[in-house]
């Protein structure tokens, strides 16, 4: 996205972005969106996924055997 962005793939500012990531099940394996802001909406994303990858992995054992999947301390996880 930053590279589209830098070869001018945008007529005017950019304020908001968002990108749809697939892997190896039917559902999306995450949506990532930055709705608006004034300063770069594709660096809000970055920044988003930096912090969303550690855990990423085990969302989808949730979702495939919440059992297995580790607890973040969340009500429901006893």
């Amino acid at each position: 996205m930053q590279a589209g962005l830098a070869a001018g793939g945008e007529a005017g500012p950019v304020h908001s972005a968002g990108m749809l990531v697939a892997d190896k099940q039917a559902w999306p394996y995450t949506e990532l969106r930055c709705d608006w802001t004034e300063d770069c909406p594709i660096a809000a994303i970055a920044a988003a996924w930096e912090v969303y990858k550690p855990q990423a992995e085990a969302y989808v054992t949730r979702a495939l055997n919440p059992t297995d999947a580790p607890s973040y301390g969340v009500p429901g996880d006893e």
